[in-house]
């Protein structure tokens, strides 16, 4: 679920912070920039692991900042694909289901990975599991706040990057504003026993 990353930037430190450890301030910089941020096609940075090298601090002409370039290794989540995770259902929508780790919300499990049969109750919007037994069908419920367990069997990063407007753009009206796209999306799927809610497969 976690992997380390290393990785390589310039890191500039302001005069004021020149009294620090020059590690604790680089440390800091790096948290300030990278921690809860998507790196494309890297995934979303936790918190800074360790430094593995520094180079020469340099001071640039009007300017009385150190700019360093640091090598570093950074804690990133990112699961494999294929991977069993546990989260808890943020809520459900006819898109599918939404699920949340806590510190990441943009999973989402559609309608043809569900446990099946599978239908949407448009009046309490939950997807329920149409469970056949011998005595009929039983209607098993998944409810928001309830946790489940899914494996992971896509990932998708949307460079959202800002980009100057196009003149299409600029000629249309301002008043449309685009629909904003997560940086970071995982799909997973429940359709196979032991996946879903853990309640469902608790031996009494």
């Amino acid at each position: 679920m976690f992997v380390l990353v290393e990785m390589v930037d310039t890191v500039r430190i302001p005069p004021w912070q020149f009294e620090r450890k020059l590690n604790d301030s680089i440390a800091e910089e790096l948290n300030k920039k990278l921690a809860n941020k998507v790196v494309y096609n890297v995934g979303l940075c936790i918190c800074l692991f360790d430094i593995t090298k520094l180079e020469d601090a340099y001071v640039f002409p009007g300017d009385g900042a150190s700019h360093t370039k640091v090598h570093f290794r950074y804690v990133v989540f990112h699961p494999f694909l294929d991977e069993i995770l546990i989260g808890k259902i943020k809520g459900c929508s006819p898109e599918g289901v939404h699920v949340s780790l806590g510190f990441f919300d943009d999973i989402l499990i559609p309608p043809e990975s569900l446990q099946q049969p599978a239908k949407f109750d448009e009046a309490e919007q939950v997807w329920v599991w149409e469970y056949e037994t011998e005595e009929g069908a039983h209607d098993l419920y998944m409810d928001t706040g309830e946790e489940i367990r899914f494996r992971v069997v896509d990932e998708s990063f949307v460079d959202t990057s800002p980009t100057g407007p196009s003149s299409a753009e600029a000629a249309s009206s301002s008043e449309e504003l685009p629909k904003k796209e997560a940086p970071y999306t995982l799909m997973g799927s429940i359709s196979e026993p032991g996946l879903g809610l853990l309640s469902w497969w608790t031996s009494s």
